[in-house]
């Protein structure tokens, strides 16, 4: 916050949406749900559309990357972005051919959150080996931004190889689809970051404003190290579990269900308590208790 010419000037955000991939306690899955959470999203001028990416999980998780594409017509103006998809697992190859699909059906609005993961279980799924999970990412992450980027040469490497010609039809926007690499907040991870990526999706779950300030000093380091500006690099803090629901009672039902998942617990919020959200998120056209909003986490990641 400072002053500017006899103003007060805060620094915004926009606030993004998760899409409700999990089914924490029996609710089912359903096309009107992920559908009434994309409506309200729009109606409250929220900036993004994200999902998160499991094969496997304690509780059943849809596929991320399935339900941005049936949301595509219903998101409007809002980013469609993965927070993150697992290029290590999914493979670089047919993430790129995934992501260039969702950005040619939405008009150019992707953002290709990626990062390796960090459930063994999920590398067990495929029968990959969970050692080998930085080296195979490093490795998928070069070949997946070259692949995104029209007309970049993407070379094979030890454990994914390129097609020789690349892949078509190109993403719809014209310099390709950013891709943003999750971290959270190493001096090894960050230095990824600035070497790899567009953008760095960090996690609210294992930050706080303190080391989150630290490692963006740390990464505007490692920016000026790759001769990349720092002052425009893109950042987004990616929460621990919201649940946003019209009573208290609901929220107070959903706590324990919710907590009992996470040492460090979700935060539980009804509506009047995200009122304060309007006058310093950019995106929110109007207060938030204006909004018809159905029970869902507001946004999720790790």
């Amino acid at each position: 916050m400072g002053l500017v010419g006899g103003w007060v000037e805060e620094a915004v955000m926009d606030a993004g949406i998760h899409l409700p991939l999990i089914d924490f306690g029996g609710e089912g899955f359903s096309y009107r749900r992920i559908a009434e959470t994309v409506d309200a999203a729009r109606e409250c001028g929220f900036a993004a559309v994200s999902a998160n990416d499991h094969l496997l999980f304690s509780a059943p998780w849809l596929d991320g990357l399935t339900a941005l594409a049936a949301v595509v017509e219903r998101s409007g103006g809002m980013k469609l972005v993965t927070t993150l998809a697992l290029a290590s697992l999914r493979g670089p190859v047919p993430l790129a051919k995934a992501f260039s699909a969702l950005d040619i059906l939405s008009g150019g609005r992707v953002i290709a959150d990626v990062g390796p993961g960090s459930s063994k279980a999920d590398y067990e799924a495929v029968g990959v080996p969970f050692e080998q999970r930085w080296q195979r990412f490093d490795e998928a992450a070069r070949l997946l931004k070259a692949l995104l980027q029209p007309g970049a040469a993407a070379d094979s490497g030890t454990y994914y190889s390129a097609p020789p010609a690349g892949l078509s039809p190109a993403p719809r926007q014209r310099r390709g689809v950013p891709l943003w690499i999750g971290s959270w907040g190493s001096q090894a991870g960050l230095r990824r970051v600035a070497c790899l990526g567009d953008g760095w999706l960090a996690s609210a779950y294992n930050t706080t404003p303190e080391i989150f300030a630290a490692a963006m000093k740390l990464l505007g380091q490692e920016l000026e190290r790759q001769a990349k500006p720092a002052g425009d690099f893109p950042n987004a803090l990616v929460t621990m579990w919201v649940w946003i629901t019209d009573k208290r009672s609901d929220a107070e039902r959903s706590y324990p269900r919710l907590s009992v998942r996470w040492s460090k617990g979700p935060g539980v919020a009804s509506r009047p308590d995200l009122r304060r959200l309007g006058a310093r998120v950019r995106g929110v056209a109007f207060p938030l208790r204006q909004c018809r909003l159905p029970a869902s986490p507001l946004l999720a990641g790790r």
